[in-house]
């Protein structure tokens, strides 16, 4: 059976019109005839959306019950068993209710397209999965619900419904999204100006993105070769010289004047992976052209102007930019060049600009030999059997005459073994040495340095030729692989730095310990200053011998901007190591910048939090508290008046209600107060032995009779905590249990051992609360739900979790089966591993 076809609308926010779009086309193909039903669509009581509805055909959807109520979801059954042409599936990254066939609505919508069923969608941008942190920074509101990219991707048809946001943010006014009671809280929060605007742009981006794929895959499917300039894509040559720079910032300049311009740089590197292009520099420009929004490529190809070519055309580019050729006039007898030869194969379709810079005929800078890489020893042997080898197999030969020919290959076993052993220079003296001593002994006129046959001065310039080429591979082999040696060496360091950017797991201190591993160095820090007129600082340091003052007193000092040194003591490095020491130093710099906004972070934090807390004890004392100290002011100045005459059951009332008022007040403040105590870390509890029994009945005292079934075996393990601080902690969680259990379902206390600890469980039979909410229940001044101001200031959870951790414990929320929730208090049972310290002895040992 063949697969179905997807088609989304894709939105950049709720009431653009996707779900009126789709059913629309649902009409317009019921009009043709196509058998079209609807699975799943919610109006949400948009009346225009829900007189669309009408002449569809809707398949009866399924009832589920979660946690008291009844949901209403797609039933996959039903629409596969009626296997309709067509399927219409509204708010593809919905989350079905738990006990359905699948998790997420997107699972259902797989099932229906295997089973041959076209399904037309619908999904909002802020849903996909990879934009998740995008949006939460734009808007502030995390989406819970959620749709793989890839799954939005695979879709046959994509169609953007968009909006300006000035329209929706009117259509919002009008009534025609939300109810009226919702809509100024929605103009106000998430309907901004400005968060309409990002939306509709990173919509807008995805679906060009997802356009510039179907145009590659239309192209490769129909080898159209061709370049269609739908944009403006611009191709940076780079060499890895310092003129790189010069063309990025012009080819940037040249992609703003058109319309979606977008910048490649591309550097085609060598297939045997060694070039002459400075790493550093190489990296300096890729973040050049990051920054101005572009991209940086890496292509291997021994044919540059080809390679160049290729990836150009490859990318659909209509411009390539590159630079005037650094070669010196003599140097173009070898070739007109890459920009010469790029703009003749370049065809009608692609633009190439060649762009001067200061560094033109100033010289190609290719590599050079540094010398050899073969070891002293070899060098010395090579210089050896070079020099002497020849002179003594000239003496041996003067007493064998084996012939001109047989002469010349044991010369030139000399130079190969030369060669071998010592490189080049050694090979080349031992073949000039060795063709003289067979022109002077072997070579009519002997013992002359004349030559009088013309095929002997062929045999021996053959004989050199051939020397110098072994010599000159060998030696070329050998600095290669020492090259290779170190590049690989080098790409692992790298490796280890990205490794460490990605992960940051790396500290100032142990990267600079890296450092000095690395290097063979005694010391390294990093310095830094204020301003070009400010003394240098240590910011962190690694080894050993004085400290440095200045990155001048340091035997390799590496500077990162104007502020920043990283300097080395203990032998000066070579230049090739200082691309690498590059690396680290900019990695400490990132380090350290990291630290320090980490360290601002939290001071942000903490500062933050107090103003939060100070906030919430404004809140309670202007109302919280506020609220019982008039209700007691006001019954006491009702005593106290002589203008009216109190019944006793009247003054009873009154002291009741002054007795609760001062209840209420001594609990608010003692909570208040355990709140500063935690939050200034100044609870120190007393551990020792106790039995639940003898604290837990006693917490249950400020809770109305009958309200609480109490169930603590006598056979429980004792625990070891503060007495005063479990009580409580068990308090406040025994009270807010009762607060939102109903009247005629008591709350649960019951005491159970699992290990080597103790659980206490406070089951409440209220509301619950969701998975998302049961940590946040636990922060200070926090209230769920419609909870009234009166209630209490939302201390009660975060203190006894407080008390809890300070006694080493934990408290966490669960579900109670069957509806509403659960505390669990975990306690460390006397005499376990973790609870063997306990200072004070119990009141059962003393006795």
């Amino acid at each position: 059976m063949a697969r179905g076809k997807l088609r989304i609308y894709l939105g950049a926010a709720p009431g653009v019109g996707k779900t009126y779009a789709m059913l629309s086309e649902a009409h317009r193909r019921v009009e043709r005839g196509t058998d079209c039903v609807v699975a799943f669509v919610e109006h949400y009581g948009r009346p225009r959306t829900e007189v669309m509805l009408h002449g569809l055909e809707q398949v009866p959807r399924r009832e589920l019950e979660y946690r008291g109520a009844v949901f209403t979801e797609m039933d996959v059954d039903a629409v596969l068993r009626r296997a309709p042409a067509i399927a219409l599936v509204d708010e593809l990254a919905h989350t079905n209710i738990p006990g359905s066939r699948n998790a997420k609505r997107w699972q259902d919508v797989e099932e229906l397209l295997a089973a041959g069923i076209d399904v037309i969608s619908t999904v909002n941008i802020q849903h996909l999965e990879s934009l998740g942190d995008v949006v939460e920074s734009i808007t502030g509101v995390r989406q819970r619900e959620t749709v793989p990219d890839e799954v939005v991707r695979r879709a046959d048809q994509i169609e953007l419904v968009d909006m300006s946001p000035q329209a929706l943010r009117r259509r919002m006014a009008h009534g025609n999204i939300y109810q009226p009671d919702k809509v100024d809280a929605a103009l106000s929060n998430y309907f901004r100006p400005g968060n309409l605007t990002a939306l509709r742009e990173l919509a807008l981006l995805w679906v060009a993105d997802r356009v510039d794929e179907y145009l590659k895959q239309y192209r490769s499917e129909h080898r159209v070769s061709a370049i269609w300039g739908s944009r403006e894509r611009i191709v940076v040559g780079l060499t890895g010289g310092p003129e790189g720079r010069t063309l990025i910032r012009r080819a940037a300049r040249l992609a703003e004047k058109g319309a979606g311009g977008e910048v490649l740089a591309v550097y085609i590197a060598r297939s045997d992976g060694l070039t002459s292009a400075s790493p550093k520099e190489l990296a300096v420009q890729r973040t050049l052209v990051e920054d101005l929004g572009g991209t940086f490529h890496h292509v291997v190809g021994d044919d540059i102007p080809i390679a160049l070519l290729d990836f150009a055309r490859g990318v659909n580019a209509t411009q390539i930019v590159l630079g005037s050729s650094r070669r010196k006039a003599w140097q173009y007898v070898f070739g007109p060049g890459v920009g010469a030869t790029v703009a003749r194969e370049s065809g009608p379709d692609l633009d190439v600009h060649i762009v001067t810079h200061g560094e033109v005929a100033k010289g190609r800078g290719l590599p050079v030999a540094r010398g050899a890489r073969l070891g002293r020893a070899r060098i010395i042997w090579g210089w050896a059997v070079g020099l002497a080898g020849p002179a003594v197999l000239a003496v041996l030969l003067t007493t064998v005459n084996l012939g001109l020919a047989n002469n010349m290959l044991l010369f030139l076993t000399l130079t190969v073994a030369a060669a071998l052993l010592g490189g080049l220079l050694p090979a080349l003296a031992s073949a000039a040495f060795g063709s003289l001593l067979l022109n002077y002994f072997y070579t009519p006129p002997l013992h002359r340095l004349t030559i009088a046959d013309p095929k002997n001065i062929v045999a021996i310039v053959i004989f050199f030729g051939v020397a110098v080429s072994v010599a000159s591979v060998v030696d070329l082999a050998a600095r290669r692989t020492h090259q290779a040696a170190r590049l690989r060496a080098e790409s692992e360091i790298l490796s280890f730095l990205a490794g460490n950017v990605l992960r940051g797991e790396t500290s100032l201190e142990e990267l600079l310990e890296r450092v000095r591993e690395t290097f063979g160095m005694e010391s390294a820090a990093l310095l830094e200053r204020a301003g070009e007129t400010e003394p240098w600082t240590c910011a962190g340091r690694a080894g050993f011998g004085p400290t440095l003052e200045r990155p001048e007193d340091a035997d390799v000092d590496m500077p990162v901007g104007d502020h920043l040194a990283l300097a080395l003591t203990g032998r000066v490095l070579p230049a090739e190591d200082r691309r690498v020491l590059a690396a680290f130093a900019a990695q400490a710099a990132v380090v350290l910048d990291r630290r320090r906004l980490q360290e601002e972070a939290d001071r942000a934090r903490a500062l933050a939090e107090g103003n939060r807390i100070r906030t919430a004890l404004l809140a309670a004392v202007s109302h919280d508290l506020r609220t019982p100290l008039a209700g007691i002011k006001a019954a006491v100045s009702s005593l106290r008046s002589d203008d009216v005459a109190w019944s006793e059951e009247d003054q009873a009332e009154l002291l009741e209600g002054i007795e609760e008022g001062a209840d209420r007040l001594d609990h608010l403040v003692g909570n208040l107060l355990d709140m500063s105590r935690l939050q200034t870390g100044t609870v120190t509890p007393i551990i020792r032995e106790i039995d639940l029994d003898e604290v837990v009945p006693m917490a249950l005292g400020g809770v109305p009779e009958g309200s609480v079934d109490l169930d603590i075996p006598e056979s429980l393990a004792m625990v070891a905590v503060d007495a005063g601080l479990l009580e409580r902690a068990v308090a406040n969680l025994v009270e807010n249990a009762v607060k939102y259990s109903p009247p005629d379902r008591p709350v649960l206390v019951s005491g159970s051992a699992i290990a080597d600890r103790v659980e206490v469980r406070i089951v409440d039979r209220g509301p619950g609360v969701p998975d998302a909410a049961k940590e946040r229940i636990f922060e200070p001044f926090q209230r769920y739900g419609d909870a009234p101001r009166g209630a209490g200031v939302g201390l009660g959870l975060a203190v006894a979790r407080g008390f809890a951790e300070a006694m080493g414990g934990t408290l966490d929320a669960e579900d109670t089966p069957g509806g509403g929730l659960t505390m669990v208090l975990s306690l460390r049972a006397a005499g376990s591993r973790t609870g063997q310290l306990t200072p004070v002895p119990s009141e059962r040992q003393v006795t």
